[in-house]
């Protein structure tokens, strides 16, 4: 393990401006994420989940705080060093899949690769292999459109892994697909966990999280629970609502 987590956040602040009103979504978040670690991230609808991940992400600008990745200070890069930073070191799944739709499943599981600098031979034995490994190998001709929700969202974490990220980012992968889709995607992200990946995950549903090594709950913006993954209890009405308990 590196010295250096991954992902590190101080007084990490993010408010939106509604009609002139301002509207905190992220308040004070500090928050470290060791390599290889899966943390799950939990909380109700507004808790401040996605935008959290979007910062990490430099999907969004924080208002104030700190994000450091790798050790090195991000939050004060410009786009297009964010960018460069996405191309190497970041992978994103989102409940929405956002392919490319004039390409082909293999090309756009192998554009991440190239693009981060793998030969056109490294990046097609990725793309093989984890089609191979989401059942989607025959499907690596067709075009985006031609391929059901729970394909696409397969493909979509494909895309996410084909550049051997340092990070996986992931808002809601199982969102949208039913449950042998979201078996397959679960078994992909256990599988590259074991394999050293570190993991991000946004997610509202406690069997998700139940694979992660630690859950953290967010309510309000603020983080309320932050602990490896114990054994599941309902919370009083108003808090983070079924999550998973927490020991430590």
């Amino acid at each position: 393990m590196s010295a250096d987590p991954v992902v590190s956040t101080v007084n990490l602040v993010k408010i939106y401006q509604s009609g002139g009103v301002p509207v905190p979504a992220v308040r004070g978040v500090d928050l470290r994420v060791e390599s290889g670690e899966f943390v799950a991230i939990m909380g109700p609808s507004g808790s401040g989940k996605s935008t959290l991940v979007h910062m990490l992400g430099g999907l969004d600008a924080r208002t104030s705080g700190e994000i450091w990745l790798d050790g090195r200070r991000a939050d004060t890069l410009g786009e297009s060093a964010w960018a460069l930073l996405r191309r190497q070191k970041i992978g994103f799944v989102f409940q929405f899949f956002n392919l490319i739709a004039n390409m082909t499943v293999a090309d756009n599981v192998e554009l991440p690769a190239l693009l981060a600098g793998a030969s056109p031979r490294e990046a097609r034995e990725r793309r093989e292999r984890l089609l191979g490994a989401l059942g989607l190998t025959g499907r690596a001709d067709a075009a985006p459109a031609q391929l059901a929700g729970g394909e696409q969202q397969r493909v979509a974490l494909a895309r996410a892994l084909a550049n051997k990220p340092s990070l996986l980012l992931a808002d809601e992968p199982t969102g949208n697909l039913d449950s042998r889709n979201t078996r397959d995607v679960l078994k992909l992200l256990a599988d590259v966990h074991r394999d050293g990946q570190t993991i991000i995950l946004v997610t509202h549903d406690a069997r998700v999280a139940s694979l992660a090594d630690r859950v953290v709950s967010l309510l309000d913006g603020q983080i309320v629970d932050d602990g490896v993954v114990g054994t599941f209890r309902r919370r009083p009405k108003g808090t983070a609502g079924d999550v998973v308990e927490l020991r430590g």
